[in-house]
């Protein structure tokens, strides 16, 4: 079997799983451009996806004539479709996931920006010492839009720092924000002007593109610092822009960009160059991990040896 493995930006499947017996494995290290995809996918009868780095619609699907299997990482990715892989009778696989990752990630990134981590050891590398002091977590007002898997993660990590926790999203109850153990916010709006702290965890769809906006931000008190770990498409980037450019004492902390890898001249590059360390952009590395990964991978070879013996697993 021709077996295909994208976006392995990192290098590292081939040590995360084991592949021998499986077939003839192609792993790509390098985003493959739109505009070649259907050409260099031609040959393989199984592509492996990593979760929302290419996207595989309808029309790329017809145009692969050999494809019979596709496995993502992940219960779920909203790029694929599915349903054009359905009707011409390939099968989609999913792979178990670890939901700690990205929360833990968010933990760091609020504490690097309360603490001022950055800035300061800059500081200290240009032979300073101590700036103005930092935030502590504990009694800080975090405000989560959204409380589903991570969102609720993210709230039971900041409790134990002493962090007082509120949350709103569309569809929350006061019932399930009693049992995350934080406060419900009328709305959005609401949720912000209270918030030291706005961290973004939610499901990005039409109804919630740019739901984080001029509006929201505006809301938020002076100094407050905005981290967004879940979806590029939630937050408005321009917006974001303007409101780091009104408030000095601003800071944000991203993770997630409309295309990935970033490139040379996106952006949020030259935003970065413009508000140094108050913004500070890390790769996507919400669910970049070691254990993360080799589940990830192990899963993915897992999937492709039940299917060719006639059993798929996990199919979406």
């Amino acid at each position: 079997m021709r077996i295909a493995v994208l976006d392995d930006w990192a290098g590292v499947a081939r040590d995360m799983a084991e592949w021998d017996g499986l077939g003839e494995v192609t792993v790509f290290t390098d985003p493959i451009p739109a505009d070649r995809l259907a050409e260099t996918l031609r040959p393989f009868e199984a592509i492996c996806l990593m979760r929302e780095r290419t996207p595989f619609p309808a029309a790329l699907i017809e145009a692969l004539p050999e494809l019979r299997l596709i496995v993502t990482t992940g219960s779920r990715n909203l790029s694929i479709d599915v349903a054009a892989a359905r009707a011409r009778g390939i099968v989609v696989s999913g792979t178990p996931s670890r939901k700690t990752s990205t929360a833990e990630l968010t933990l760091a990134l609020v504490l690097h920006q309360c603490r001022r981590i950055g800035t300061e050891a800059a500081r200290l590398d240009k032979g300073g010492f101590q700036g103005p002091p930092g935030r502590d977590l504990a009694d800080l007002r975090v405000g989560l839009v959204g409380l589903g898997n991570i969102g609720t993660q993210v709230a039971t990590l900041l409790r134990a720092f002493g962090a007082e926790v509120a949350a709103w999203s569309p569809n929350l109850t006061a019932e399930r924000a009693a049992d995350a153990g934080v406060a419900p916010a009328p709305d959005l709006r609401a949720l912000a002007a209270g918030s030291d702290v706005l961290s973004v965890h939610m499901v990005l769809a039409e109804s919630t593109r740019h739901l984080l906006g001029a509006e929201a931000l505006a809301a938020l008190p002076a100094g407050a610092v905005v981290v967004n770990t879940s979806r590029a498409g939630l937050l408005d980037r321009d917006a974001l822009f303007d409101w780091l450019g009104r408030d000095p004492a601003a800071r944000a902390a991203i993770d997630v960009f409309e295309t990935e890898p970033l490139p040379a001249e996106d952006p949020w590059r030259a935003a970065r160059r413009q508000f140094g360390d108050r913004l500070l952009l890390t790769p996507h590395l919400g669910y970049v991990t070691q254990a993360t990964w080799r589940l990830f991978y192990q899963e993915t070879a897992a999937a492709v040896a039940a299917f060719q013996d006639g059993n798929p697993i996990r199919t979406l």
